[in-house]
């Protein structure tokens, strides 16, 4: 069994990080109140200097460290919170750090890891995921005789980031009912369901990870964790395909449930905080916010707090976002249409196949050689999601060969 982390060891965390880490707000948000019948508070860890929580743990386990490991320089891992986090200790405490990115790393993160590093920071990029900068930052390290910050699997990172939950029940003025964590590696979650295991009332502590990548569900349900065979890298700053051995034991004895969410719902739910909220927040830090609209229970008239975890969303990944979310909700379809090959049959689609407000985002023709039929992909987008039904029934009166790509087909990978 790992060596525990005790609820002493955050607030030892706490101390250490009183003049780095930001207080960030607890905001209380009307509209999430009214959605889902209870107070609902959001703790804007997005507006850390790094724009995450992920600074508490670094800079808790870098600032432990002795002159003599901090005079060799550090070695991280990271989709790129942590990085950051890493990167502004170690300019903070001038030590050299080397921080290896998969290549997926959106370039927002990568130029901010750089800004906030300065020339203390060396970027190293390699892999695909997470799992594969972890491996080659583990060989680098070695190389080097450095020390490997590890971003959750650790007791020093685990309670300098259960340091979020200590904020939130002082601002709150008393513990909430249900605290909502995002999952990733776990470090989190566990470090804030340790935080609160002496409070009376003790929190009904809910992780909440991408349906992508559940390494912790899928640890929990096996027992010990378990490497998974592949993953869904949307959500960046969640997608590890194997949870800690520290975090797993945790969050098994303190965690009350670990939950998963579709990532077409964190879609929608970025696009909800963006343009209703103003609050920018990665995929990975609207996980938590994401459960109140995927059946959370949460008890009428309570006290919900949900971690917002990190903010550092790449402007560029919207085009993406809007997508997914217009998918989940029903709104975006796709069709393979194999159209005649004369004159009037693309006029006829659209005279007689589209409704009043459907609106065609995609028109390609797959195969262009071919003297009878056209087949083309078709792109539509609904007005409401009511639209569907009478679309499919014009289409199957038509005449016309139209297959309906499915969310779960092959080819639909290729369009989201």
């Amino acid at each position: 069994m790992p060596a525990a982390v005790t609820a002493e060891d955050v607030h030892a965390a706490a101390e250490r990080l009183r003049d780095v880490a930001v207080r960030t707000p607890l905001e209380r948000n009307d509209r999430l109140s009214e959605l889902v019948g209870a107070d609902v508070w959001l703790k804007r860890e997005d507006l850390q200097p790094v724009r995450s929580y992920k600074l508490r743990g670094a800079y808790n386990f870098i600032a432990s460290l002795s002159d003599a490991q901090r005079a060799t320089g550090v070695v991280c891992a990271s989709a790129g919170n942590h990085g950051q986090g890493v990167a502004y200790t170690c300019r903070r405490l001038g030590v050299h750090c080397r921080i290896v990115l998969p290549r997926t790393t959106p370039r927002q993160k990568r130029e901010q890891i750089k800004a906030l590093g300065g020339s203390e920071t060396t970027i190293v990029v390699e892999g695909h995921t997470y799992d594969d900068a972890h491996d080659a930052a583990t060989v680098l390290a070695g190389q080097l005789g450095a020390v490997l910050v590890p971003p959750f699997d650790d007791p020093l990172i685990i309670a300098g980031q259960g340091t979020v939950a200590l904020e939130v029940i002082e601002q709150l003025g008393h513990p909430p009912d249900v605290l909502v964590v995002p999952v990733g590696g776990g470090g989190l979650a566990a470090g804030c369901a340790v935080a609160v295991t002496g409070q009376t009332p003790r929190p009904r502590v809910v992780g909440v990870e991408p349906a992508g990548a559940a390494s912790m569900r899928a640890a929990l349900d096996a027992g010990e964790p378990v490497t998974m065979a592949s993953i869904d890298s949307f959500v960046d700053g969640a997608a590890v395909r194997r949870a800690g051995a520290y975090t797993f034991d945790l969050i098994r004895r303190f965690v009350d449930q670990v939950m998963t969410v579709p990532e077409g719902g964190v879609c929608t739910t970025m696009l909800q905080l963006y343009q209703r909220d103003g609050i920018i927040a990665e995929p990975a830090g609207a996980l938590a916010v994401t459960a109140l609209d995927q059946g959370l229970a949460v008890p009428a008239g309570g006290s919900v707090v949900c971690i917002v975890s990190g903010g550092n969303n790449d402007v560029s990944r919207y085009g993406e976002v809007v997508e997914r979310s217009l998918v989940h909700e029903g709104l975006k379809h796709y069709f393979l249409v194999e159209f005649p090959q004369e004159p009037g049959a693309l006029r006829g689609f659209l005279d007689n196949v589209l409704g009043p407000g459907d609106d065609i985002t995609l028109f390609e023709y797959v195969k262009k050689n071919n003297r009878e039929i056209g087949p083309a992909l078709v792109g539509i987008e609904l007005v409401a999601t009511t639209d569907l039904g009478p679309l499919l029934e014009r289409m199957d009166r038509s005449g016309l060969h139209i297959e309906r790509l499915s969310a779960g087909s092959p080819a639909f990978r290729f369009l989201v």
